[in-house]
């Protein structure tokens, strides 16, 4: 890969295609594979990567909200996009741009079908999500009754699929929760479709439900972080690459005396003779404040290099003391080694915050 001379998020095509490929292999060959490319692909770019998976063979793709839909469809993404989180005030765009909404309580529900009805809508697809346990968005098991009788009434929606989600699938020690969690499931869909004179696709597993789960994989599995190159335990990393990797340049050396600062607040007092190197990344790229004062580190020709002080806006300066280096030189902040997972596990925090937080004014560029 070409030396960075400024800011740039690498994103590796190949990496990303052998992850598909990975996860796929798991899945029996008429299980339908469901793409998330919500929140900028997981700050990847996600036209450039939904039209490439598109190619790839994909089945389905995922986003948060209907703008993220339109988004794809304006890059020319033509397959069925699931609104996982849908409000009222942009269903005409989500109409419009023919993207499939989450359905999760009575009110919405009854929103969506007053409004086909009022368009003159025939079976637009929609997607029924229950809560079995992550208590943040979804239908009850007792509101079964209530949805049959909102789809049965109408001929302007048609229920594509029964979905819910897992919980805590990569963590073995919750393992029962997880099974009561899938049991719920199957019992809830059951009880749908037996009233339905159609049946509607079923999908629970995330990234970990397919790679720990397979018995509930039902008709269609979604995947995100693992498409990115993180499976969530250390075994399954072995069989997955980061697919972003962010590097910077040394704009400038400074040779630091004994008792001087460093950078906003004197957030770094020198107990003796140091040099530093100032990056142009910071907090408006990416990188938050948490990451300062030691707990974040780049690698510069292979050497880890801490953060010093408080990280800036735009700059973070870090400790070269031991490193041979120069101003110009490449600097990765994350990649394969370390990865987005390492860095962040030193902030308490994970994967999906560091890479999803890269902002947009960070330089994108894909190796193929």
């Amino acid at each position: 890969m070409p030396k960075a001379q400024e800011t740039v998020l690498e994103i590796n095509l190949k990496a990303l295609q052998q992850n598909f490929e990975h996860l796929k292999s798991k899945l029996l060959p008429n299980t339908k594979f469901l793409a998330v490319v919500k929140a900028f692909a997981y700050g990847s770019e996600a036209c450039k990567i939904g039209n490439f998976l598109q190619d790839l063979g994909v089945d389905y793709f995922a986003v948060a909200y209907i703008s993220e839909g339109i988004a794809l469809r304006k890059s020319g993404v033509s397959l069925p996009i699931l609104v996982l989180h849908p409000q009222k005030v942009n269903f005409k765009s989500l109409i419009e741009h023919e993207l499939e909404p989450s359905l999760y309580n009575r009110k919405i529900i009854k929103e969506f079908i007053d409004l086909t009805t009022k368009e003159k809508i025939t079976d637009f697809p929609i997607h029924i999500k229950f809560n079995t346990g992550l208590n943040r968005l979804g239908f009850s098991k007792s509101d079964v009754g209530f949805i049959l009788e909102q789809v049965k009434n109408t001929k302007t929606v048609k229920v594509a699929s029964v979905l819910s989600h897992l919980a805590a699938s990569e963590d073995l020690n919750e393992k029962s929760f997880t099974l009561n969690q899938i049991e719920t499931f199957k019992q809830i869909a059951d009880s749908l479709t037996a009233d339905l004179d159609y049946n509607p696709m079923r999908h629970i597993c995330n990234t970990s439900g397919i790679l720990n789960y397979p018995e509930a994989h039902f008709n269609m599995v979604r995947s995100g972080i693992g498409l990115y190159g993180f499976g969530n335990s250390e075994k399954e990393n072995q069989f997955l690459t980061p697919v972003s990797t962010l590097k910077t340049v040394i704009s400038q050396i400074h040779h630091i005396e004994k008792g001087e600062s460093v950078g906003y607040n004197r957030g770094y007092i020198s107990e003796g003779i140091l040099k530093t190197a100032t990056l142009p990344i910071g907090h408006a790229d990416g990188i938050g404040r948490q990451y300062g004062n030691g707990v974040g580190f780049v690698t510069i020709n292979g050497k880890r290099a801490h953060i010093i002080g408080n990280v800036c806006m735009d700059m973070i300066m870090v400790n070269i003391t031991n490193i041979d280096c120069k101003e110009g030189d490449e600097v990765i902040v994350f990649g394969t080694n370390p990865s987005a997972e390492t860095l962040a596990a030193n902030a308490n925090t994970i994967s999906y915050e560091l890479i999803t937080s890269i902002s947009q004014r960070v330089k994108r560029s894909y190796i193929k």
